[in-house]
């Protein structure tokens, strides 16, 4: 057997490792002449610890110490840092400013070609409040960026405020409020919509609420933003912590590069004020985050603010040597049942589809605005995800499958089909009789994620098998209790004789976009602001 490195892990020879170093130092002398200082944190923290400060996802990168305690990978190393200082120093005499350059390791999506391990180089500054720790963690992460050799970079800011105003000014509250977390964490714009239609809240506060979550642009930005929160009565602290930050990056020369796009807000129980992302041209995902997160160190019995910066030095290697050069928009266009609408409705938002409506075996279709990349629908969240494409249409359901880091911008309103749960209908009763035996129902899909989330929902344990085709013969054929499948007249089951017992979900086309991508090209956001006005006309 030929030795290999575990999946999503690598060596680096000589060569690259020197450029890694050189990248490296230059960031280090950035940090150290701003009065930064080395510190070292163990590989294996103490899971239960990091639970004190926020919510710790599950990892495979786990293990049991010979005391029993349940070790884990560090995932980041802003919390390790945090625990640090408050266990270790005196972060409320003076502000505490530490810099790092080591690696972490956080598990990825199975079979989408991405790194495990990247090594991060980022500051924590603790112990300085307010505008002034703001802008210096700012403008470092600007001077950073700029002496490592980067151009074209640009900096997108938020503020975790504003969301918290808005949904307080809603009376959006308890697990209501959770939810619209989620959405807003999963930049699932869409999904959002949907949700603030089931709450008993105001037609102007549920506009509000989702205007805002898509207000981006530059420094003019603040003042729609600041109209939408005022419209609600809400508190527009989070408008004076942008405004600030777009006032430093004048001074100080980077203005250009700076924008706001609230739908970069994330991690609620962790920010607590501005966040921030680097990107990069030619990256698909962002090479820099970070923010204010005043609560954490309080976790470890030390109330001091905090703000800080990682930077991905492996992004940073990768946009440096990266040949980026001026595109047509990228568009990833499904084939399939969704292929005819998809290409009306692009033509009618002013897109020239005259090849796109017969491609024979092209599966790129160019013209001088835009590039079509044809792709089977459950494939269009991967091209758009690793920026194979800028943008792309598919439907929820392929979204959800596939689970990758994309922002749902418009719900398209054709490809309608509903999810649900089928079962044959002379065995009336023998799925729940076996439930009650076993203590779990077996379910065929071709739809795992969908149909695990739905028997979540619901509060049952299930067995998925899951299968490709015919999944029909499942329940027929004693492999399975039930089926959760997709249907839109619901002649393919009752031909089967199978009956529907739930439903699961509704589905359409959406419109969805690379998150670094809609933040940084304009023309995507127009494309979706005209996607959905035709939408609504309808």
């Amino acid at each position: 057997m030929i030795p290999v490195t575990p999946r999503g892990f690598r060596d680096i020879l000589p060569e690259e490792a020197l450029k890694r170093e050189e990248i490296t130092d230059k960031v280090k002398a950035c940090f150290s002449a701003h009065g930064y200082l080395p510190v070292e944190t163990p590989l294996l923290e103490d899971r239960h610890s990091m639970e004190r400060a926020t919510a710790v996802e599950d990892t495979p990168f786990q293990m049991f110490d010979d005391g029993g305690r349940l070790l884990i990978l560090r995932s980041d190393l802003t919390l390790p840092i945090a625990r640090l200082v408050a266990t270790r120093m005196h972060a409320d005499e003076s502000p505490v400013r530490l810099r790092y350059a080591a690696p972490i390791v956080r598990d990825t999506t199975v079979f989408m070609g991405k790194s495990r391990q990247v090594t991060q180089l980022g500051i924590e500054l603790i112990g300085q409040s307010g505008k002034k720790a703001d802008v210096e963690v700012l403008s470092l992460l600007a001077e950073s960026l700029n002496a490592a050799g980067l151009a074209g970079w640009r900096i997108v800011c938020g503020d975790v405020k504003l969301a918290r105003a808005a949904l307080d000014a809603a009376g959006i509250y308890g697990e209501d409020r959770t939810e619209v977390l989620r959405f807003i964490h999963r930049s699932d714009l869409v999904g959002l919509d949907v949700f603030l239609e089931t709450l008993g809240i105001s037609e102007n506060a549920r506009r509000a609420v989702s205007q805002l979550m898509r207000v981006s642009g530059d420094a003019a930005a603040l003042d729609e933003a600041t109209a939408i929160l005022e419209s609600i009565g809400a508190d527009t602290t989070g408008i004076e912590e942008l405004q600030v930050g777009f006032d430093a990056a004048r001074e100080l020369g980077f203005s250009d590069a700076l924008s706001m796009d609230l739908s970069v807000l994330n991690s609620f129980d962790y920010y607590t004020g501005l966040v921030f992302e680097a990107h990069a041209p030619g990256l698909s995902a962002p090479l820099a985050s970070g923010g204010r997160y005043d609560g954490v160190l309080a976790q470890w019995g030390v109330d001091a603010p905090a703000a800080g910066f990682s930077i991905s030095l492996d992004g940073l290697e990768e946009a440096i040597g990266a040949c980026v050069e001026d595109r047509p928009l990228r568009i990833a266009v499904p084939k399939g049942s969704l292929f005819e609408e998809s290409v009306n409705v692009l033509e009618s938002v002013g897109f020239d589809v005259s090849e796109l409506r017969n491609p024979g075996r092209h599966l790129i279709i160019r013209t001088d605005d835009v590039e079509y990349i044809i792709v089977r629908a459950s494939d269009a969240p991967a091209f758009v995800a690793t920026g194979g494409a800028d943008c792309g249409i598919c439907g929820r359901d392929s979204l959800i499958e596939a689970n990758l880091d994309v922002v749902q911008l418009v719900d398209l309103g054709y490809g309608t089909c509903r999810f649900v749960v089928a079962e044959p209908a002379e065995a009336k009763g023998a799925a729940d009789a076996a439930y009650a035996r076993r203590g779990t129902v077996r379910v065929a899909t071709k739809y795992p994620r969908i149909t695990q989330r739905y028997y979540d929902r619901i509060g049952k344990q299930v067995d998925i098998i899951t299968l490709h085709g015919n999944i029909e013969l499942g329940p027929v054929v004693g492999l399975s209790d039930r089926i959760v499948d997709i249907t839109a007249t619901g002649t393919t089951l009752r031909e089967n004789n199978l009956v529907i017992v739930d439903d699961v979900m509704e589905c359409s086309a959406r419109f969805f976009a690379n998150p670094v991508r809609v933040r940084c090209d304009a023309r995507i956001r127009e494309l979706a602001r005209k996607l959905a006005a035709l939408e609504g006309a309808e």
